[in-house]
């Protein structure tokens, strides 16, 4: 490759990008929009979930065990019914997602030290925060049984209750399980694809429709020079909106990168090579600017949100779903930022990781080369 020639190709898409404005605009506004809607939208912190209480007992003992859940930070009791009619309804109009039912003898059955069973109803509809504030209520009924236990014991003067094993739990990497903390490293992911793939795809549709391309098949360009030229650009762009992204993770959602910071922009640089030219690899092959910018998005996007264990864990997965998302990159790039976000880690455990995007990104280069020289012919 001629590198004049390959500089004027990189300052003529360069004018072209300055030039149109909104282009400009939307690749540098989107990243900031993303990760605002995702970091604030997407969360999966159980807090203040809407209560709804049928109390049968109304004595002293249920009342310490609704204070219990009140001065909890993950149930709100919004309302008391006097039965499943209004907790039906409460539960119908989403006006709460959690239903308590105390029993009548609850107090009697106490104080007696005989098992009460305590009545929690969740609202299926939302499966996964239904299930885990089933989970906290249970919890917070475990804990509510152990002081019971304690203080009874205690007043039988037979000496404190201990528990024979204490489980002492330790949240390494992320010590107050915020989700945010594990959402923004993949949030910079998906802006990377979403944006790359955007712009690129369609740079080469673009002179095809215009009637430039056979302007510039004149020339004594070749197609590496043009498709390289052509990237240098965006390349820049999508490093921009790398460095935004982490800037906003820092210092809005209090998220700091803990491990190598300049390895995790070399390593956003060779996961952005892969894209753009995946992106132009589309315009190429499809030769429309519309249809190549819908398909970028379809097969960036929706891949990297639902395949790459940005939001669902791929261990989850059936396993040909598994299987699938090895040949996603933005699987490997989401494990390379959560690593050197949260953990702290380098090349020596995330090499793996590196490879398959070196992998990918040469895999891509060469797939456009030759797509835009077999179009040639």
């Amino acid at each position: 490759m001629n590198p004049r020639r390959l500089a004027a190709v990189a300052r003529k898409e360069t004018l072209h990008v300055l030039r149109d404005w909104r282009s400009l605009s939307l690749a540098l506004a989107i990243p900031l929009v993303l990760i605002l809607l995702y970091g604030y939208a997407l969360t999966l912190d159980l807090r203040l979930v809407p209560t709804v209480v049928w109390d049968q007992s109304k004595t002293p003992a249920s009342r310490e065990l609704l204070e219990l859940f009140a001065g909890s930070p993950y149930f709100s009791i919004r309302s008391h019914r006097d039965g499943y009619t209004g907790l039906q309804h409460d539960l119908d109009s989403g006006a709460a997602m959690i239903a308590l039912v105390i029993p009548a003898d609850f107090a009697a059955r106490v104080d007696a030290g005989r098992p009460v069973a305590i009545q929690v109803i969740g609202d299926g509809s939302d499966a996964n925060t239904s299930r885990l504030a089933m989970t906290y209520a249970t919890t917070l009924g475990a804990i509510y049984a152990g002081n019971v236990a304690a203080e009874q014991k205690e007043l039988q003067g037979r000496g404190r209750l201990r528990p024979a094993v204490v489980m002492e739990q330790r949240s390494w990497y992320n010590p107050d399980l915020r989700s945010q903390t594990v959402l923004i490293p993949g949030i910079i992911a998906l802006v990377m694809v979403v944006v790359a793939a955007m712009l690129t795809s369609t740079t080469i549709a673009r002179e095809w429709e215009s009637g430039t391309m056979e302007q510039l098949i004149s020339t004594p360009l070749t197609a590496p020079e043009l498709i390289f030229g052509k990237v240098v650009p965006y390349f820049a762009i999508g490093m921009i909106d790398v460095a935004l992204a982490v800037f906003i993770g820092r210092w809005v959602f209090d998220v700091p990168i803990v491990g190598n910071a300049g390895l995790l922009f070399a390593l956003a640089a060779l996961f952005l090579t892969g894209i753009l030219f995946f992106g132009l690899l589309l315009s190429i092959l499809l030769k429309s600017q519309v249809l190549a910018n819908q398909m970028a998005i379809i097969t960036g996007f929706m891949p990297t949100l639902l395949l790459s264990g940005f939001v669902f864990a791929i261990e989850n997965m059936p396993v040909p779903l598994q299987i699938l998302t090895y040949i996603f990159p933005a699987r490997y790039f989401i494990a390379i930022l959560r690593g050197i976000y949260l953990k702290g880690i380098g090349l020596d455990i995330l090499w793996l990781d590196a490879v398959f995007l070196g992998v990918y990104a040469l895999i891509m280069i060469v797939a456009a080369n030759r797509a835009f020289a077999f179009k040639l012919e």
